[in-house]
């Protein structure tokens, strides 16, 4: 299969993976993002002669939520995402051969913290706060308005593990002996982050809040998978079928790179961390399990739906697997 793929926000982790993916499958890439790209955000002209034709558009816009929330980066967690989406539809409402799909990142975040069942599609409930505020108003402004040729798929991805990204942090912190379970606790918050909806609450999970993860290589698989599935519209939830608890993650790591032991970080430690790295606690204390419903029920098959064999992969010296798209269905 062959065709023209447009990657917006193609500069960062999981944009590069694509980009070498569809390119290495035969298929011509344009890319959309802020500079360096074959078209530039601000320029409607170019941004709609880079949709024109499209059989596939992967919007991936965003600035990084690994951030400390400050007024100015919540605004432009929300800026960045609204705008660029806004773009996209803007650009294939002007087109006269529109694109025939239209996947774009959402995240899993938006389902609320659970720890007393999984999260799918069909049952899932929504959480509050301010980075589930962002979810819901980034797929707003994906669903707004009629795209009547265009399909549309928002990617509700959980945590994406790859040579890079999040498990450069694991990586190291077990390799320096902290590779323990992350431990809730109490903390003080704010009135400031408590009204903007960043404060984490503490849960007492012992370790226990769940992980929910994709390999890269899924990521990918599963917008091929897409692509063949014009049945499949709406909501996605892009997360591994196995999700594990904290404590079974950072076991695994410490087994993967042969660390032994591995000491546990309370919550005060991460708060002291967190400030110095500049990000927030959240992304390692909400529980989030989500399972991939619709996914499975539609046949698509996981390269990597196991934990632990998804870890080896990435973190071998050599690493074996190659991107297999999985593009087969299952009516």
């Amino acid at each position: 299969m062959s065709g023209t793929v447009v990657v917006a926000g193609a500069s960062g982790f999981i944009g590069r993976h694509l980009v070498d993916s569809f390119r290495r499958d035969g298929f011509t890439v344009t890319t959309i993002g802020r500079s360096g790209a074959d078209a530039v955000w601000g320029d409607p002209d170019g941004i709609r002669t880079a949709l024109e034709g499209a059989d596939l558009v992967v919007g991936l816009s965003g600035k990084s939520v690994n951030c400390r929330y400050t007024r100015a980066n919540r605004a432009e967690l929300l800026r960045s995402r609204l705008d660029t989406t806004l773009e996209l539809a803007a650009g294939i409402r002007a087109t006269t051969a529109p694109p025939k799909l239209w996947v774009n990142a959402s995240t899993a975040t938006i389902y609320r913290h659970a720890e007393d069942r999984p999260m799918t599609e069909a049952t899932g409930e929504l959480g509050e706060g301010f980075s589930v505020d962002i979810a819901r108003a980034w797929e707003s402004a994906f669903f707004d308005g009629a795209l009547p040729a265009t399909r549309r798929v928002a990617l509700r991805t959980s945590i994406v593990l790859g040579d890079g990204s999040v498990m450069v942090p694991y990586r190291w912190l077990v390799r320096l002996g902290l590779g323990g379970p992350q431990l809730d606790g109490t903390w003080f918050g704010t009135r400031a982050r408590r009204a903007a909806g960043t404060f984490h609450q503490n849960r007492r999970t012992r370790g226990r809040q769940r992980f929910s993860w994709v390999h890269l290589d899924d990521v990918y698989g599963i917008i091929r998978f897409l692509q063949n599935r014009d049945d499949l519209d709406g909501v996605v939830n892009v997360t591994a079928p196995n999700p594990v608890d904290n404590r079974e993650l950072m076991a695994t790591l410490r087994t993967v790179l042969r660390m032994p032991l591995g000491l546990p970080a309370f919550r005060w430690m991460l708060e002291l961390g967190s400030i110095l790295i500049r990000t927030e606690t959240e992304l390692v204390l909400k529980s989030r399990w989500v399972l991939p419903e619709r996914l499975t029920a539609a046949g698509y098959r996981f390269r990597h739906p196991d934990l632990d064999g998804a870890l080896r992969d990435i973190l071998t010296p050599e690493p074996t697997s190659t991107v297999v798209a999985n593009s087969t269905s299952a009516r």
